[in-house]
């Protein structure tokens, strides 16, 4: 018998890897882990990178996979980027830091993303893609909460839904990540549309 995935626990998510996605971000993993010896908070850190690697893990897998591969890894690795020392230069632009830290990653995307829509593997527009990831909650979880205030508010919950769709930006589009299924796809070119005649600029269109 061949052991063909590992189950791993990243934070507040879990996910499978295979044998050769494992290898890399336990190496990935120890390596930020001794980068943080002497920092007074580390774990924290680490919680941080580990929902970051689970987020960018889950947007790029296509509907149906259930098992993150190097294919998947390897770029969510790469927009993540390595841990930065305080002052300590990088060839990219440095987002904020991490919460209660002085520590930065050394891609244009840290733990703490914008709060913008997020449209690969997105059900509806990605809105709960876009709150989960800014708020480093499990993107399932969020959607059950929506779903069960949907009908705890007697369907209000569409108005909000609505109202965030048409006031949060769109992430730009990753050529590395999922594809955007038909409804979300829609929805975005809608909204982008929309914004468009209210005097808005929404830069990443995408065809319908």
């Amino acid at each position: 018998m061949q052991r063909t995935a590992v189950t791993v626990r990243l934070h507040r998510s879990t996910l499978q890897f295979d044998d050769a996605a494992y290898a890399r971000l336990e190496q990935y993993l120890a390596e930020s882990a001794s980068l943080l010896e002497g920092d007074p908070d580390p774990q924290e850190i680490l919680a941080d990178l580990e929902q970051a690697v689970a987020d960018q893990c889950t947007r790029r897998l296509q509907p149906g996979q259930t098992v993150v591969t190097l294919a998947e890894l390897a770029p969510a690795l790469a927009e993540i980027g390595t841990l930065q020392p305080p002052g300590a230069t990088s060839s990219s632009s440095a987002s904020p830091p991490p919460p209660s830290s002085s520590w930065s990653t050394g891609s244009s995307t840290a733990p703490r993303s914008s709060l913008q829509q997020v449209s690969q593997g997105a059900v509806i527009s990605g809105v709960c893609q876009g709150l989960a990831r800014y708020f480093r909650l499990d993107t399932t979880l969020l959607r059950v909460i929506s779903v069960l205030l949907l009908f705890g508010t007697g369907g209000a919950m569409v108005l909000v839904y609505l109202a965030l769709m048409l006031l949060m930006p769109y992430a730009p589009l990753d050529p590395d990540g999922a594809p955007v299924r038909w409804l979300p796809a829609k929805c975005r070119s809608f909204m982008e549309y929309l914004r468009a005649k209210l005097g808005v600029d929404t830069p990443g269109k995408i065809a319908a």
